[in-house]
């Protein structure tokens, strides 16, 4: 089966009525977990962004305490699935600054995580990478966001 388009979904999605699209959320909503996250996002979470951000970050700061300190090879594998969390969480929002803000707080975690991700090239080189693409961000956003995170941003650079 072939998937619409989503300009073909929007088409025929205008013509249905409330409850054909309450139920279709619903349905859509039982099939994938990420469905329900940013189904909940948008009803409960995304009046409040900064409160988002908070909730992000007590979860990323409870995933930083759960990582195998034993092998860089586990502390490798945890970043990642940290860094995939949370780049699933900015997709929710969508919003920039809170890409920034929630990327900028993944790296100053990261820069104090025990034992130092300097003594491994690859935890330094996914490191490097999210702080030029927090540059790039950076200059997408108002001036005086952009001067602020800026601060932030040169900080974190080792």
């Amino acid at each position: 089966m072939k998937a619409a388009t989503v300009s073909q979904l929007k088409k025929e999605l205008q013509h249905r009525d409330t409850d054909e699209l309450l139920q279709l959320c619903l349905r859509l909503a039982r099939f994938k977990k990420e469905n329900k996250e940013l189904l909940t996002y948008l009803l409960f979470e995304s009046d409040s962004e900064e409160g988002y951000i908070e909730t992000v970050k007590a979860e990323i700061d409870e995933q930083f305490e759960l990582i195998n300190t034993n092998s860089y090879f586990y502390i490798k594998k945890s970043v990642r699935k940290i860094l995939r969390t949370l780049k699933k969480y900015i997709r929710y929002s969508g919003n920039k600054e809170t890409e920034v803000a929630l990327l900028l707080y993944f790296c100053e975690r990261l820069k104090n995580f025990n034992p130092s991700i300097k003594r491994n090239t690859t935890l330094m080189n996914l490191y490097d990478r999210q702080l030029v693409f927090i540059a790039k961000k950076i200059t997408l956003l108002h001036e005086d966001l952009q001067y602020d995170y800026g601060l932030l941003l040169e900080e974190l650079k080792l």
